[in-house]
């Protein structure tokens, strides 16, 4: 039985402290979206803001458990997609009026408020920890079979 190189241990406890900063950022990510759903139902074309709000949460705590308990390349690639999706469409519709496009309504909100700047924190930690996961991982590799 072989135990694990110090470089390897170290490797692995920040791949470990860079899940748990995706997860968590992801996890303020969905719970402010959850939180704020309600206020923004009024905001609709087809779709409102608000169930766009609650997509989004969904999306974030679905990427939060991949990154914790799938922990596979796939997995934090959407958890990427998730965090960087919301954080392009947070900034973007902060500084330009894009209207309403298609069935989404317009979203500009020319303000940072709290929640806002919390939203923007947490999925730029996740980006950052998703990156860090996606640039430094090992390639999934299933088991053999006997």
């Amino acid at each position: 039985m072989t135990s694990a190189t110090p470089s390897r241990s170290v490797s692995r406890a920040v791949r470990w402290a860079c899940r748990i900063a995706a997860a968590l950022g992801l996890a303020v990510d969905a719970y402010v979206h959850a939180k704020l759903a309600d206020q923004y139902d009024a905001v609709s074309a087809s779709i409102s803001q608000g169930t766009l709000f609650r997509v989004e949460a969904g999306a974030a705590s679905l990427a939060a458990l991949l990154v914790l308990a799938w922990r596979r390349p796939l997995g934090d690639a959407f958890a990427w997609l998730v965090a960087a999706g919301g954080l392009a469409a947070l900034v973007l519709y902060r500084y330009v009026d894009v209207g309403a496009l298609g069935p989404l309504p317009d979203m500009y909100e020319p303000v940072w408020s709290d929640d806002k700047k919390l939203t923007v924190a947490a999925q730029l930690l996740a980006v950052l920890a998703t990156s860090a996961l996606l640039l430094t991982g090992r390639p999934y590799q299933p088991a053999p079979r006997d």
